[in-house]
């Protein structure tokens, strides 16, 4: 997909992926309506860019309320004139703990944020998208969807949902102008926990590779100008991904032993 001129909405524009996804739309030309819970986050992301209003607007929404991203859409419509992709990045965890401590309240969080927030704004955008000669979907799921992470069983469910989905819809669209494109990202060094209100666990020496926010963001950007179905970031992701195909039960006992020892 050419990049130059089309109009992306970024969901989580406001910190971390979001933010340097949106940033590496607009230095391939695109306008992009970046939108967040944290005006402040929008405002930093802004300033980062140095994009003028027609380029790059903000929007504070929460995507878990299906009428604030009715709304948003709106809004992005009467700003831009239309819609030419769609990137679901916002995402947030739960506290490192097993699923029978975690609340129903924590759980349902997370599948009102990662999964109901993802079909919120597909429902929303795609039949702005539809109309446009060219589109492009991108959904955030995690690495965690591809190998299960003790201490984050639920986290994991909520983005194997959103796997599920939205590479069903890359099936439901194929033949049209739509491209979808689902991302599992490993571990990436960005403030997911403060953002989600939770701590981080300690890794009890253990160094935790990772993939900076800016290597994710223009790997996920290379991925929508190629029309990926899938996009893996990160060295991490790629390993266990590959692991998992060859012996899922040893690769899964292997991250639950890694996990248990540091809970």
């Amino acid at each position: 997909m050419e990049l130059g001129g089309k109009v992306f909405v970024v969901t989580g524009g406001g910190n971390g992926i979001g933010r340097q996804v949106a940033l590496g739309l607009l230095a391939r030309g695109a306008r992009v309506a970046a939108v967040d819970l944290d005006d402040n986050g929008l405002a930093e992301t802004a300033r980062l860019s140095g994009a003028a209003p027609d380029r790059l607007s903000v929007h504070t929404a929460n995507i878990a309320d299906r009428e604030a991203v009715q709304a948003l859409a709106a809004d992005v419509v009467a700003t831009h004139g239309h819609v030419d992709g769609v990137a679901n990045i916002a995402g947030i965890i739960h506290r490192f703990a097993r699923f029978t401590e975690l609340t129903v309240e924590e759980a349902e969080r997370i599948m009102d944020v990662n999964f109901w927030g993802t079909v919120h704004m597909c429902r929303t955008f795609l039949p702005l998208l539809r109309e446009r000669p060219t589109a492009s979907l991108v959904n955030m799921s995690s690495l965690a969807a591809l190998i299960p992470f003790a201490s984050q069983t639920f986290y994991g469910a909520s983005k194997g949902a959103v796997k599920q989905f939205s590479e069903g819809l890359h099936g439901e669209l194929l033949g049209t102008g739509v491209t979808v494109t689902t991302v599992f990202p490993g571990n990436i060094s960005t403030n997911l926990t403060g953002n989600s209100g939770v701590k981080m666990i300690d890794p009890g020496g253990r160094k935790v590779r990772s993939t900076t926010p800016e290597e994710a963001g223009r790997t996920i950007v290379a991925g929508i100008e190629k029309g990926s179905f899938r996009v893996l970031v990160g060295a991490d992701a790629r390993l266990l991904d590959r692991l998992v195909r060859l012996n899922a039960r040893w690769a899964t006992r292997l991250v639950a032993r890694q996990m248990n020892s540091v809970l």
